[in-house]
C-alpha cells in the first residue's frame, strides 16, 4: 500500500499540487511554461523539439539549478489545526541539441519531471500520510525532422525511473514501504511556421504506467476483535509489494508571435487527461497475512477529472539582454470526495519573471522565479471535514547555456 500510495503521489506529482514540476528550465521557469511555440533554446529539446529544425546549425547545452519551496500547508478542522512541514528541494536539468545531421537534428533531456515531499507530524494527518517523499528521474532524447520550409514533426522516448517512500502511523495501524521502478513513453510534436513572426506547435506526452515493485512492513492492532483472534491481537507483515499508476497523457496546443519591436507573446493550452487515475490498487506477495491484506489491501477511489491549463507568456530581446514574464491558471484535477492529506490540491494562480544575459556570442546566463498561489480548499468527505490553505510554491531557476 505504501508503494501505491507513494506512486498516488508520484502521479500526484507530475501533473497536480505541490508535486507538478512543469518547469524544468530557466525560459520555462520565467515565461510559466509558455515557451512551447517560440522557443530556440536548448530546452526546445523537452518542450517542442520540433523546433530544433528551425533553429541556428549549432549544438546548444543548457544546465538548470532550481530551488523549489513548498509551504507549510495549513488545516483547519472542529478542535483541529495542524501544519505539514515546510519543504525545501534542489533540482538540477541538462537539456541538449545537436547541429544539423544528415538532415536531422537531436536532443536530449534529462529533468524531474515529478516528486518533492509532503510530511505531517500531527494527527490525523499522520494516520493515512506521515511520509509521501517521491523522486523521478526522466531521460528523453529525440529527434526532428522538417517538413518542407515551414514545418517539423519529432518524436521523442521517455524513459522515467521512479524511487519512493511512504510511511503512515495510527494508534491502531502503520505502514512503511520503499519502491522504485523504470518505465517507458513517448512523445510527439509538430511545428508550423506559415510567416517568421508566427510560430505554433502541438505536442503530446503519452501516458505512463508506473509498475513500481517494492517491499511493505504493516501491522495492525485489532483492538475490537474484528478478525476474532481477541481484542488486543496483533497482526504485522513483511512482503513485496507492487501497484501499478498511471501518469497520464498531456497534449499541448500553442501560438506565438513575434512584433516588430522583438516581443513575443504566445499562449498556451494544456489539457491534462488524469481521468485516468481512478483508483489505488495494489498487490502483495505471499509474506503478507489475511489480516493486513484485508486492512491495507482494499482499493482506495481516486476518481480524478481531466483538467485544463492555460498560460501567457512575454519575452522581450534586446541587445544583450532578454526579459520574461508570465502567468498560468490551473485547475485541480482532485474531487472533494477523494482529497485527502497526502495531496491537498486546489486550483491555481502563478506569475513569473526571469532574464538572460549574453556573456559572450557563445555564452549566456540567466535567472528566474516563479510563485504559485493556491486556493484554499474546503474539503467534506468520509474521511476530512476542514479547510487546507496557506499552500503555496516558490521556483528560483539559475541556468548557463553554451553554444558550440
Amino acid at each position: 500500500m505504501k508503494t501505491i500510495v507513494l506512486l498516488s503521489v508520484s502521479l500526484c506529482v507530475l501533473f497536480a499540487g505541490g508535486y507538478k514540476i512543469p518547469e524544468t528550465s530557466l525560459n520555462s521557469v520565467a515565461l510559466s511554461a509558455a515557451n512551447v511555440a517560440h522557443n530556440s533554446g536548448a530546452d526546445a529539446a523537452y518542450y517542442n523539439p520540433a523546433n530544433m529544425v528551425f533553429m541556428k546549425n549549432e549544438a546548444v547545452m543548457e544546465a538548470n539549478l532550481m530551488y523549489i519551496g513548498l509551504s507549510d500547508i495549513n488545516y483547519k478542522a472542529a478542535g483541529i489545526e495542524i501544519d505539514s512541514k515546510r519543504e525545501n528541494f534542489i533540482v538540477p536539468s541538462l537539456h541538449y541539441v545537436s547541429q544539423e545531421i544528415n538532415g536531422a537534428r537531436y536532443g536530449l533531456s534529462i529533468v524531474s519531471p515529478a516528486g518533492l515531499s509532503k510530511r505531517w507530524e500531527s494527527a490525523p494527518a499522520i494516520y493515512t500520510a506521515e511520509e509521501f517523499t517521491l523522486q523521478t528521474l526522466e531521460i528523453n532524447p529525440s529527434v526532428a525532422l522538417p517538413i518542407g520550409d515551414n514545418a517539423a514533426i519529432a518524436l521523442g522516448i521517455r524513459a522515467i525511473y521512479s524511487d519512493g517512500v511512504v510511511k503512515s502511523t495510527s494508534p491502531i495501524a502503520s505502514r512503511d514501504m520503499k519502491g522504485d521502478s523504470v518505465d517507458f513513453g513517448y512523445n510527439i510534436a509538430l511545428a508550423y511556421k506559415p510567416i517568421s513572426e508566427l510560430e505554433m506547435a502541438l505536442t503530446y506526452r503519452s501516458n505512463v504506467d508506473l509498475s513500481v515493485e517494492g517491499s511493505a512492513e504493516l501491522f495492525y492492532l485489532d483492538a475490537t476483535n474484528a478478525f476474532g483472534g481477541g481484542a488486543g491481537a496483533t497482526y504485522s507483515s513483511s512482503s513485496s509489494a507492487s501497484v501499478t499508476v498511471p501518469v497520464p497523457a498531456l497534449l499541448n496546443v500553442a501560438v506565438a508571435y513575434t512584433l516588430p519591436s522583438e516581443t513575443t507573446l504566445e499562449f498556451v493550452y494544456e489539457r491534462n487527461f488524469l481521468s485516468e487515475y481512478k483508483e489505488l490498487d495494489f498487490d502483495y506477495g505471499s509474506g503478507v497475512n489475511a489480516v493486513t491484506n484485508i486492512v491495507f489491501g482494499v482499493p482506495i477511489a481516486k476518481n480524478w477529472r481531466d483538467t485544463d491549463t492555460f498560460r501567457f507568456g512575454i519575452t522581450q530581446k534586446m541587445e544583450k539582454l532578454t526579459l520574461m514574464g508570465g502567468f498560468l491558471i490551473d485547475e485541480s484535477p482532485v474531487p472533494n470526495e477523494t482529497l485527502g492529506f497526502e495531496l491537498p490540491d486546489s486550483d491555481s494562480f502563478s506569475v513569473s519573471l526571469g532574464v538572460r544575459y549574453q556573456v559572450s556570442e557563445k555564452i549566456n546566463v540567466g535567472f528566474g522565479a516563479l510563485y504559485s498561489l493556491r486556493e484554499d480548499k474546503r474539503v467534506s468527505n468520509s474521511s476530512l471535514d476542514g479547510e487546507f490553505s496557506n499552500a503555496n510554491v516558490l521556483m528560483v531557476s539559475s541556468a548557463l547555456e553554451y553554444r558550440f
